[in-house]
């Protein structure tokens, strides 16, 4: 080989190494376009996941908002449908109570006349009666009157309160009881004691146990006794107070029309 073509081949090498070094520049640049590329890809893709992520995660709340509303709503119809019953069921209530108000306002137009009635024949009743605790029954009739024109009291307690009278009143008929008073002669009153055997007799005997008188109801007066009864008065006002045993005494009767 000559020394041109040594030269030749030297500087063919070195021009191939060049342009070899040169390729490899280049193929180094496209790889570097190619490294930056990917890197952007991969941090577009980074950031789209992200997003996604980002959607999903809030996809999931709205849905478990919407789930949960329509839980809510769910629970809401139930609930305003057990309102609805309730509110139905008071409108019937309230029907019903309206009617019985109506019922009753119609019986009070009945009852009230009837209780006046009632009051003015126990206060006869009374009049014609023995006259056992009179002040005290008399006081009971006027405040009866009171009550029926009374508007704090009811028209329900007006009508217990007469008849719980009348029921008083009949327990008169079975009492043995004696008590203190004032007795009305005419022409004198007097303190004495006073014991009655249900309506068969009225006694008065005076405190110092010397005059004893029995209720005449046929002549609505009160009659002297003779001595003979001071002593069966004065054991029947004891028993009457349990101060002596009951037993049996004799004593005068004048009932309600006894002749």
């Amino acid at each position: 080989m000559s020394k041109l073509s040594k030269k030749s081949l030297i500087v063919t090498t070195i021009v191939g190494a060049l342009a070899i070094t040169a390729s490899n520049f280049a193929a180094a640049d496209v790889l570097n376009d190619l490294q930056k590329a990917e890197a952007k890809i991969f941090n577009a893709s980074v950031k789209s996941q992200k997003k996604i992520t980002n959607m999903y995660e809030q996809t999931q709340v709205l849905l478990a908002d919407y789930r949960n509303t329509v839980s809510q709503a769910e629970v809401l119809r139930g609930y305003n449908d057990h309102v609805q019953r309730m509110v139905d069921d008071q409108k019937a209530n309230i029907a019903s109570l309206q009617e019985q108000i109506d019922t009753v306002d119609k019986v009070k137009q009945g009852v009230v006349p009837l209780m006046y009635k009632m009051i003015d024949t126990l206060d006869k009743f009374v009049s014609l009666d023995v006259p056992m605790n009179l002040e005290l029954r008399k006081d009971r009739i006027d405040g009866l009157r009171r009550v029926m024109q009374d508007s704090d009291v009811t028209t329900s307690e007006q009508f217990r309160l007469v008849l719980e009278a009348y029921e008083l009143e009949a327990g008169y008929g079975a009492i043995f009881d004696a008590y203190q008073g004032e007795l009305d002669l005419g022409d004198r009153k007097l303190t004495v004691d006073f014991v009655h055997m249900g309506r068969v007799s009225l006694l008065a005997q005076s405190l110092d146990m010397k005059h004893s008188w029995v209720w005449n109801n046929d002549t609505r007066s009160w009659d002297e006794l003779d001595d003979e009864y001071l002593k069966p008065i004065t054991d029947a006002i004891r028993m009457a107070r349990n101060m002596l045993p009951m037993n049996l005494t004799k004593l005068p009767i004048f009932a309600a029309g006894a002749k």
